[in-house]
């Protein structure tokens, strides 16, 4: 039970911490004369609760052991994502708990799918709430990454397991404290850094902030409705590349450079295979437009590629054309991109990188074992040993994503979406990504007119995908509570 408080405590702490991070939109209504108490409310509502829930659950020693730490990552995201909709709820747009629901668990779990029709027209605040939403949704996931699933063995995450002392289980508090300060740090630099870029380029203040919150985070809540594409500024265009990348390269090696490593960089299998796969993928759809999309010149046509191929692989969402008109090809590329994702311990989504890679190497292994029978081959990942119970955590975990893919894809057909946005929600949901494929979730549309069922069950899918699958579903066995 001692535990369990440490858990509650925890999610107070967060709250309070979710609730002063509301009083920044607070601020931004006097800035914009938008005359209502909104997030005033929303603020207090949000901390009284956290302050509660902190008083009620001291204690002098705060541990968690494996089952608490599942607990405590599904809740402290469920938890966020409820008081998060609480300003959408009470603002002049007039939404429903569920779309509410669903635009703040989209932006905490950083997916970037949006119910909001005319974003253009939306108050500042709420759109700098979306934007803050998605950071904090990033910073999370991080910590998360380097902290907690490792230790968790979560599908293949404790191959990030590093210096954890024997008992790593009752120190997860004290090692996200430390670890969380070094992040932030790098985090916001980042982040100041991007905006200052995009200011520099061309977009205002207030643009800037957002948008930079956004890209780091590689979540792509613009603060309207066309998106990136909206300022038509190919300086714009190639700042959001370079960012979104660098929200996508893990950032245990953003600390391993800050410790003197620093050629991590360049040696790190995560970090080359995403340069690899981004080069692979923006020469085939330039070549493809090239071919087929005449009315661009050479470098429109490259620029249009890598800023397309980058958004999707992160699951970033930005979006400068509506590249569902580009012909079928595109569609089914961009499908597989979704799924791919990016590194693992970075603000990306998808099944990983990683895990490709390693699934890879395993294949070759299993080919090599036919030709030579009597061969011993061992597979190696950054210099490690990598052993077999580990490589079927890999494999479960794998088979397990595309399982509950194609579930929730179902779910959505059975409650009357066509194909294409079945199949493209579900991916985008369970891949964190944002915008599908089609006339309806496309680039240019929303996933407004959607059931209700259908979007809790996006929801859902957007949980399971950020938690890596089993954070979640672990949770539903008596067995594991009882091991």
């Amino acid at each position: 039970m001692n535990n369990n408080k440490t858990v509650f405590f925890a999610i107070g702490v967060l709250l309070i911490i979710l609730g002063a991070f509301m009083l920044i939109p607070f601020f931004l209504q006097f800035i914009y004369d938008e005359e209502n108490s909104t997030f005033l409310v929303s603020a207090s509502v949000t901390v009284f609760i956290g302050i509660l829930l902190v008083l009620t659950n001291l204690e002098e020693n705060r541990k968690l052991n494996l089952q608490q730490a599942f607990l405590l990552t599904t809740l402290a995201w469920l938890s966020i994502a409820i008081f998060g909709c609480v300003p959408l709820l009470l603002s002049d747009l007039n939404l429903s708990f569920i779309d509410a629901f669903f635009e703040s668990m989209s932006g905490i779990t950083t997916t970037g799918a949006t119910i909001i029709n005319n974003l253009d027209d939306a108050p500042k605040s709420i759109l700098i709430w979306r934007a803050i939403l998605q950071w904090l949704g990033g910073i999370g996931v991080i910590v998360m990454a380097i902290t907690i699933l490792p230790l968790l063995n979560v599908g293949g995450m404790q191959l990030f397991k590093k210096d954890q002392p024997s008992d790593a289980s009752e120190k997860i508090l004290p090692r996200t404290h430390e670890v969380t300060i070094i992040i932030s740090v790098i985090y916001i630099t980042l982040t100041f850094v991007c905006a200052l870029a995009y200011f520099f380029a061309g977009m205002n203040l207030f643009d800037g902030i957002a948008h930079a919150m956004t890209t780091i985070a590689t979540g792509g809540f613009s603060t309207y409705s066309t998106s990136i594409g909206y300022f038509e500024n190919p300086r714009i265009e190639i700042i959001s590349i370079i960012f979104i990348i660098m929200g996508s390269i893990p950032f245990i090696a953003y600390l391993k450079f800050v410790k003197g490593e620093r050629n991590i960089f360049f040696k790190d299998s995560q970090i080359k295979g995403l340069i690899y796969i981004l080069i692979f993928s923006i020469l085939l759809m330039f070549f493809y437009l090239m071919i087929n999309n005449e009315n661009y010149s050479f470098l429109e046509n490259l620029r249009i590629s890598t800023f397309n191929v980058v958004s999707i692989l992160s699951g970033t969402g930005y979006v400068t054309s509506d590249f569902s008109s580009w012909g079928k090809f595109p569609l089914i590329f961009f499908l597989f991109l979704m799924f791919i994702g990016g590194c693992a311990g970075s603000t990306t989504c998808g099944i990983k990188i990683f895990r490709f890679q390693i699934l890879g190497h395993f294949i070759l292994n299993q080919i090599k074992k036919l030709v030579y029978p009597h061969g011993v081959f061992t597979i190696k990942y950054n210099n490690e040993k990598i052993s077999n119970t580990f490589i079927y955590s890999i494999i479960t975990f794998i088979f397990l994503y595309f399982f509950i893919f194609f579930i929730l894809a179902t779910i959505l057909s059975l409650d009357g979406l066509d194909f294409i946005t079945a199949i493209s929600g579900a991916a985008s949901a369970i891949s964190n990504v944002g915008p599908g494929l089609g006339d309806i979730i496309g680039p240019n549309g929303n996933f407004g007119d959607l059931p209700n069922f259908s979007k809790l069950s996006l929801c859902l899918g957007m949980l399971l995908g950020r938690l890596e699958l089993f954070a979640v579903l672990v949770l539903f066995f008596p067995s594991f509570w009882k091991s």
